[in-house]
């Protein structure tokens, strides 16, 4: 079930009045960069095991 306009304005409403309308740029900016070291991390984390993986085939 997915959230009408009308819950995703009063969630929109919620945040401003916790964090108010100041520190919301902030937050937005601080979770934007979360979420590309987050990517970054997955993409590194891909490559990871096959350098591991050839350099003990090479002391072998």
């Amino acid at each position: 079930m997915a959230p009408g306009p009308f819950q995703i304005l009063i969630v929109i409403l919620l945040i401003f009045v916790v964090f108010g309308a100041g520190r919301v740029p902030f937050i937005a900016e601080n979770l934007a960069k979360g979420i590309r070291s987050f990517k970054k991390g997955l993409h590194e984390e891909d490559e990871a095991p096959k350098s591991v993986s050839d350099q003990s085939d090479k002391k072998d």
